[in-house]
């Protein structure tokens, strides 16, 4: 599949609309819709995600490519102004979900709103945009595993052809999102049952840091604190322990009441 679904816009040379740019804005969109639903549900108006996702989406961009910049210093310190090419590809999710998370905690303390009920909010959102976004990996042939030697195993979605090696590879993308999608669908089903408020997001840095680190070990393109140590599997650790300790000292043994009464009430 070519990278670019338009090529040269309007005629002027370089203006090219990637494939990615459009799988990464078709997650945003989803992911807002499916926010947009569940605010309404409890009563609330669509203007906290929008509010929201204006200062969320660009802090979330620069702290997604700063993250994957200073990891690979070496490939940018030459040329600087590459450090702006984000349409080439290089963003962190974990850069985007720090990001993300820093401005949810002073967006809801700003609006005096819970913010674990909040973060039950937008988690799901979070998933979905995941889910899809990975496919832009496919696209750019990016995180992907292992050689793959076997002709047996060669074939999607285990493996995939990559261009540039002349070679198949473990598919970790589709592995990490086929992940994401189970993990969506079970914060969808627990949330109908309206459970603890922060149960949502304790979910989400579990089973998302579980699956993180198992599927980070097979990659080939992993970023490392050190030779041996991916960052992203420390994350998840941080993530899995962090999920584990909130949910067992906060949200199970919570008495507050979450109750807010500022002006994104319907």
């Amino acid at each position: 599949m070519s990278r670019y679904l338009i090529e040269n816009l309007f005629g002027i040379d370089g203006w090219n609309i990637t494939w990615y740019g459009v799988i990464i804005a078709v997650g945003m969109v989803l992911g807002v819709m499916l926010a947009i639903y569940r605010t309404r549900k409890q009563g609330l108006k669509e203007d906290l995600i929008f509010d929201f996702i204006l200062i969320a989406l660009p802090v979330a961009i620069i702290c997604a490519r700063g993250y994957y910049v200073i990891f690979e210093w070496d490939s940018y310190s030459g040329d600087i102004l590459s450090i702006f090419k984000i349409w080439e590809g290089g963003l962190a999710i974990y850069g985007g979900v720090l990001g993300s998370l820093i401005t949810a905690i002073l967006f809801c303390h700003h609006h005096k709103f819970p913010l674990f009920r909040f973060l039950d909010f937008v988690v799901p959102s979070l998933v979905i945009g995941q889910v899809i976004g990975r496919w832009g990996n496919f696209v750019n042939q990016e995180a992907f595993g292992n050689l793959v030697a076997d002709p047996s195993l060669q074939f999607f979605p285990y493996a995939v052809y990559i261009d540039a090696l002349g070679e198949w590879h473990q598919a970790t993308f589709f592995y990490e999102s086929m992940w994401n999608s189970c993990l969506l669908i079970a914060m969808l089903i627990v949330g109908r049952k309206k459970p603890r408020v922060g149960t949502l997001t304790c979910m989400y840095f579990v089973i998302y840091g579980l699956g993180r680190f198992l599927i980070e070990g097979l990659r080939t393109d992993s970023l490392y604190m050190i030779p041996g140590i991916r960052v992203s599997q420390v994350l998840s650790l941080f993530l899995i322990c962090g999920g584990i300790l909130l949910y067992v000292f906060f949200v199970r043994r919570s008495k507050t009441k979450n109750v807010y009464s500022g002006r994104y009430l319907r």
